[in-house]
């Protein structure tokens, strides 16, 4: 027989984790439910059954070391020390392992949930800043309140499934080195749910459940933003003959405002001033989703200078205060001046000696500055 070490890929010297990790990877690869009808594979599996039998064992791996053959070692419990069979299908099944208390059960309880649905909600802009309750229409399966969700016509009753005794599941018993593995499948006459129908409800043909329209009110807290998604737990589509619901997600579309700019937390509030009130100073309100603001604006203000409202921004998810109202300064230049107002920053230019062009005659003016 090969060494024992070999067979399992580690060093002599390897901790006891890392030879259990080892098998769990290897056995994944050559089990004979990975590989159908592959020989090699199915000895390659024994042999590392063999090997890790013996060197997860203390008291065994010791003796190898010292003796260096197998013999003298019994394998024929495969439920002794070292690894049993339940913690060898959890490498291949996780939880569903039919050695790991009750797995299975979990996933037929589980198996007749409905499905989860997705709707999507719209919002005004306050509405998601401050919260609102809004209703949403959702095409669903709703329990069948003709049979009672049992899925049996009035009167009957659902049979035992004969197959499956009423478990839901078939079992397939192997002979290995290991011993006797058992193998688990849903049942495929009652689908798992461990019962027939003999005589199905005409209403919703068995299912126990029918489909139609269904409205909602879906609570919407403070804060929320474009793209945010609200869970509602069991309020999905209901499970086949009285299995659990699925949940609902709502998706939120927020509408744009054309005076306000969110970033995270802050709303951000575009201010144009006119050279007048930038260079001199002002005293403005603006109009807010929480009321006016009254805004000091000093003189001399440039373009992109910060003022913050602080408190006065988007209420925060967790309940705690709420982010900035960020005003934004921008300062206009008129594209356009009347005769006064040019003569007046003329007068100021001429003030401050600043050098500026020369006066517009007029169009003709113009034409004959082009061809001089």
């Amino acid at each position: 027989m090969a060494d024992f070490y070999e067979i399992l890929e580690v060093s002599q010297d390897a901790s006891a984790e890392e030879i259990k990790r080892s098998y769990r990877r290897l056995a994944r690869e050559s089990h004979p439910d990975a590989n159908p009808g592959d020989a090699d594979a199915e000895h390659r599996f024994k042999e590392l059954a063999a090997a890790y039998e013996v060197l997860s064992d203390p008291e065994k791996r010791e003796r190898y070391d010292r003796f260096g053959d197998a013999e003298g070692f019994d394998f024929g419990d495969p439920f002794g020390q070292g690894e049993g069979l339940g913690d060898l299908f959890d490498a291949f099944f996780g939880a569903g392992s039919p050695f790991t208390g009750g797995g299975r059960q979990r996933d037929r309880a589980s198996s007749n949930r409905g499905p989860d649905l997705e709707v999507t909600a719209n919002l005004g802009f306050t509405e998601a800043l401050f919260g609102t309750a809004t209703d949403v229409s959702v095409r669903t399966a709703v329990l069948c309140e003709d049979c009672d969700s049992t899925g049996a016509a009035p009167g009957t009753t659902p049979d035992t499934c004969s197959e499956c005794s009423g478990t839901g599941e078939v079992r397939a018993v192997r002979n290995t080195v290991l011993g006797q593995i058992v193998s688990a499948s849903p049942c495929r006459r009652c689908g798992g749910s461990g019962q027939v129908i003999p005589e199905p409800c005409s209403t919703c043909k068995g299912e126990g459940r029918i489909v139609t329209d269904k409205t909602f009110t879906v609570d919407v807290p403070a804060g929320v933003d474009d793209g945010s998604t609200l869970r509602l737990t069991g309020r999905g589509a209901v499970g086949a003959r009285g299995g659990a619901s699925g949940d609902l997600y709502v998706r939120l579309r927020v509408e744009r405002d054309e005076h306000f700019e969110r970033q995270g937390d802050d709303l951000v509030f575009r201010l144009t001033l006119p050279i007048t009130q930038a260079a001199l100073g002002a005293a403005i309100t603006i109009d807010t989703p929480d009321g006016p603001e009254h805004m000091e604006i000093p003189a001399g203000t440039q373009t992109g200078r910060l003022f913050r409202a602080r408190g006065k921004g988007v209420p925060r998810l967790n309940g705690r205060g709420r982010g900035d109202l960020v005003v934004v300064a921008e300062v206009e230049i008129p594209a356009k001046l009347d005769e006064e107002s040019e003569r007046l920053l003329r007068e100021l230019a001429e003030h401050r000696g600043d050098d500026v062009a020369p006066p517009s005659d007029g169009l003709m003016s113009r034409i004959k500055s082009a061809f001089s």
